[in-house]
């Protein structure tokens, strides 16, 4: 299992700039003072900008190119405060991208969408990565041959601020797959943990504890339904919800997506303590027929209800 490093120990953990002898980030043999900088180096080529321990006050926008933006130890790299475009800490748009072992923590921004990335094209994927109370996470535009993929990485504290703007843990927009794997979803603010209207989907073997969660709504919410598997997951219902009656939609905004044979299996959901609502595991809003096996839930949860 790959390296995470604790909730507590990152809070402390990043000093107040960069440090070390060496430029922050570097591109091979190259330094930079800047995220941007390195960005630009690399252009519409490919490469790695390796990041060194530090909290960082700064943003940056990729254009083109497939770059990889790697920790030089994971957890101790943490972008926060500070967005470009009023969107994200990384606005990415070119060929594709590679995040491993970074901290995004407090993106807020006006219109309430800010987020750690802000993924506007091309394939994503996001390893070993954590995203702390902002507005959001994760948050996409739609590219229907994209993917996204998302391992090992955590999100908490994301939804509504103080002000009542906020977005959600993850938003994927219309992309082709989205994938979540061994990931954690926990003390939400508002909005859904995740949301897609990605034509597949694949959640397996992450956690979603809404026990500290304050108005939250769904904990995965397939907006337009998807093909795909949910498996081997744990959900825990919190008291304050804003929406109680399912853990997991199928098209409650439409089946532009094919849900036929949507396999939901093997997972456990149960309610916090105190918690008087009775919610479905399933909403089916879709009129397909899903594959529901092996699932386990607490007193007070029923499997499915069909919405249409």
């Amino acid at each position: 299992m790959r390296f995470m490093l604790p909730l507590a120990l990152i809070l402390i953990a990043g000093p107040a700039v960069a440090q070390g002898s060496g430029a922050p980030f570097t591109v091979g043999n190259r330094g930079f003072a800047t995220l941007q900088e390195a960005v630009g180096a690399i252009g519409d080529g490919e490469g790695t900008i390796r990041i060194a321990p530090g909290t960082y006050r700064e943003c940056a926008v990729q254009d083109a190119g497939r770059i990889a933006y790697v920790a030089a130890v994971p957890g101790r790299v943490v972008f926060t405060r500070v967005t470009c475009e009023d969107k994200a800490a990384l606005v990415l748009r070119g060929r594709g991208a590679r995040v491993e072992g970074i901290v995004f923590s407090h993106l807020e921004v006006a219109d309430g969408n800010g987020a750690g990335i802000r993924l506007e094209k091309g394939p994503l994927t996001v390893e070993n990565a954590m995203f702390l109370d902002s507005q959001s996470g994760i948050l996409s535009a739609d590219d229907p041959a994209g993917t996204v993929t998302i391992d090992h990485s955590t999100f908490a504290g994301l939804g509504k601020d103080p002000t009542g703007n906020g977005a959600h843990g993850i938003y994927i927009g219309g992309y082709g797959a989205l994938t979540v794997n061994a990931s954690r979803f926990e003390r939400g603010t508002g909005g859904h943990y995740l949301k897609s209207r990605a034509k597949r989907i694949t959640v397996t073997d992450s956690s979603f504890d809404d026990t500290r969660g304050q108005a939250t709504n769904y904990m995965i919410d397939l907006s337009n339904g998807a093909q795909g598997r949910i498996a081997g997951n744990t959900f825990v219902v919190g008291r304050n919800k804003d929406n109680h009656s399912t853990l997991i939609t199928v098209a409650p905004e439409g089946a532009k997506n094919d849900s036929t044979g949507l396999v939901v299996e093997n997972n456990i959901a149960t309610l916090a303590p105190g918690v008087t609502y009775k919610p479905v595991l399933v909403g089916n809003w879709s009129g397909e027929a899903l594959v529901l096996r092996g699932n386990r839930l607490g007193a007070g949860i029923s499997l499915t209800a069909r919405r249409w």
